[in-house]
């Protein structure tokens, strides 16, 4: 029986899905751009809810948002904003959807300046994955200098929905940080 991080019964009841996002995919670097915005629109998406809300409905997203291409949503208009806050699929709240387009815009207009927002957005950690080395689920804050220091450089570029604690959970969960505690079986994998 593996060890995984606490986490996963601290929100209640465990899905095969959540199970399989903890081992699969939780905490492991990322550098591709698609997927990066992505995870910036799903962790905005879930502020005030459960993860396990926004990984119930990630498919329905990826429908909904043209498989997160950014310049896709980019040129979204009123009538598709309209269109996503109909769609009992996603979360249907007004100011998550119209700052998943306005994200979308502030992100290409990074990849212009850096070349990628993988390069822009790595730089928050030198380009290494931070290691951390937390025995216990409270041992774990919920935001960090990197975050704050993230967070308020994206706030000045225009993004949305992306305070500190936001930014700290996407740093998790594309691997800038390994916040895996050390009995979980994936932080070793990963360190």
């Amino acid at each position: 029986m593996k060890t995984r991080c606490a986490w996963l019964d601290h929100f209640g009841k465990v899905t095969e899905l959540d199970i399989k996002y903890h081992d699969e995919e939780w905490g492991v670097p990322i550098h591709d751009d698609r997927l990066l915005f992505e995870f910036l629109i799903l962790e905005g998406a879930q502020a005030g809810l459960s993860w396990t809300t926004i990984l119930n409905k990630r498919d329905n997203y990826r429908k909904a948002y043209d498989n997160f291409e950014p310049r896709k949503v980019a040129k979204y208009s009123e009538a598709k904003q309209q269109k996503l806050l109909s769609n009992p699929g996603i979360v249907r709240n007004r100011l998550k959807v119209s700052a998943s387009i306005t994200n979308a815009k502030a992100f290409l207009n990074v990849q212009k300046e850096f070349g990628s927002f993988d390069k822009y957005i790595w730089g928050f950690v030198d380009n290494q994955p931070k290691q951390n080395n937390w025995k216990s689920l409270e041992e774990i804050s919920a935001t960090t200098q990197e975050s704050d220091a993230m967070s308020k450089d994206l706030k000045k570029r225009g993004f949305k929905f992306v305070g500190p604690t936001i930014c700290y959970a996407f740093m998790q969960a594309t691997g800038l940080v390994n916040d895996h505690t050390t009995d979980c079986f994936r932080y070793k994998e990963l360190k």
